[in-house]
């Protein structure tokens, strides 16, 4: 008791008393676990960069072009109009992480954030190659400049540099697509100081995020540690150490029968220390830092097939498995936050199964109400917007469904670009002796050729009678 109460702290790790910050020079990670999560890693690299040059039937897999306001997701184009998608599903997806966590704690963290698999996958596989592993970088890092310093220093910071660069163009190819991006890149760089203003700017930005700030941006600025904090309860699956095993710890002796004396199975070799790419110490139970990247899983594990123990003394599991050895099974909340988000799953398949290939909305002309023309007729003018979400150019009509009256158009004939949206006015004219109130609706259709591709509804107005 005596050991745990000086190992435990109240304070963020990497950051000692005086606030400044404590660099982290984690063990170079192996084992099982790890070789996973680098596959999965590198599944989701090359689906990264790849993904601006897939495409599904002529659309790129992903495109987020806020300037057009015109978003791909899976080949099927969304706009602005398809608004309340886009909110059922940040609604879904806030109810998939509050129930990813309750039952899972920190998974994503570890296994799946952008993150993670660009921090522990790529850069500091690279540190590793260059510098060596963590006594090496220590050594590398109090020692004076020289030769092999600047060379070491200077390459591993190119290399995350130029990595920085790609990302960075990454993202902006799933924001212009690849066929703008190589049209800018080809281009002369003076016609597009913005662009590449803007593309510094972002590479620096991922450069500082990988090479300085690291760790602190799960610890600092990413929410969803504190999140945990208020969604993980004790039925949680999570990376923990098995405290009722492993305590007392105490250092391990030659000939020494552990069961006769009051240590544990921890050895207290602190491995699971060393590989901690947030630098806690996981024995000290859930800590907000901890992003369940299951490097301690694998030190311990190795250190305790070398001693002849049982693996799996800091495992997945949840406390109430430690504490009185139940299988792990679905709590009540976890079960009622799987009905609400199954809900929601099928609300947003059914609505965008049903998604509209076309969206058209008629306003009757601001400032205007009706015309008197020759010979007793009425008529409305309207303004119509027509959203193509199709990869087809479309001449489009317009006639009336429900209601009396002809419709005329106002200038050019409507012509529907694809992928595009286009405003045209029309009038619907109707004689004064049909006219039978106020207000009367109208139903209308806007039809390509013969094929009606949407229907509006909107209002007649007419002097009083």
């Amino acid at each position: 008791m005596e050991q745990n109460e000086n190992t435990f702290r109240d304070g963020i790790a990497t950051v000692d008393q005086k606030g400044k910050r404590v660099w982290i020079f984690p063990k170079k990670p192996s084992g099982i676990w790890y070789d996973r999560r680098k596959w999965l890693s590198y599944f989701f690299l090359v689906l990264l960069f790849t993904g601006p040059y897939i495409k599904i039937g002529g659309e790129p897999i992903l495109l987020f072009n806020i300037l057009e306001r015109k978003f791909v997701i899976f080949g099927k184009i969304f706009w602005p109009q398809d608004f309340h998608l886009f909110a059922i599903a940040m609604i879904t997806g806030v109810i998939f992480v509050a129930l990813f966590t309750v039952v899972y704690g920190r998974l994503f963290c570890g296994w799946v954030c952008p993150q993670t698999i660009f921090m522990e996958m790529l850069f500091r596989r690279i540190e590793y190659a260059i510098e060596g592993d963590w006594n090496a970088q220590k050594r590398l890092r109090n020692m004076e400049w020289d030769k092999e310093k600047i060379i070491k220093k200077f390459s591993k910071h190119s290399i995350f540099w130029f990595i920085s660069f790609l990302i960075a163009n990454t993202f902006l190819a799933y924001i212009i697509g690849y066929e703008e991006l190589f049209a800018i890149v080809t281009d002369s760089p003076a016609n597009h100081i913005g662009g590449l203003i803007a593309i510094v700017a972002f590479t620096t930005v991922f450069y500082l995020v990988f090479s300085k700030f690291r760790e602190q941006v799960c610890t600092v600025v990413c929410p969803y540690g504190r999140l945990q904090g208020a969604l993980l309860d004790n039925k949680s699956m999570i990376v923990a150490y098995d405290h009722v095993r492993g305590e007392d710890r105490g250092k391990i002796r030659k000939d020494e029968d552990r069961s006769q004396t009051s240590k544990g199975d921890c050895i207290d070799c602190h491995q699971c220390v060393h590989v901690c790419p947030t630098g806690i110490d996981i024995r000290n139970g859930t800590q907000l830092e901890c992003i369940n990247c299951t490097a301690c899983i694998d030190a311990c594990d190795a250190v305790m097939d070398k001693v002849g123990f049982e693996k799996g003394l800091v495992r997945y599991a949840s406390e109430e498995n430690i504490t009185n050895k139940t299988p792990f099974k679905f709590s009540v909340k976890a079960k009622a936050y799987s009905v609400v988000l199954a809900g929601l799953l099928v609300l947003l398949t059914v609505l965008i199964a049903g998604r509209s290939d076309f969206e058209a909305t008629v306003l009757r002309t601001r400032g205007t109400l009706y015309q008197q023309l020759e010979n007793n007729q009425i008529s409305n003018i309207y303004d119509i917007n027509i959203v193509n979400k199709t990869r087809e150019e479309l001449p489009v009509t317009i006639r009336i469904i429900e209601g009396d009256g002809k419709v005329q158009i106002v200038g050019k004939d409507i012509i529907l670009p694809q992928q595009k949206e286009v405003n045209g006015k029309f009038m619907i004219v109707v004689d004064g002796d049909k006219i039978t109130k106020v207000n009367t609706n109208y139903v209308l259709g806007v039809y390509s050729g013969d094929k009606l591709i949407e229907k509006v509804k909107t209002t007649f107005v007419a002097p009083m009678l």
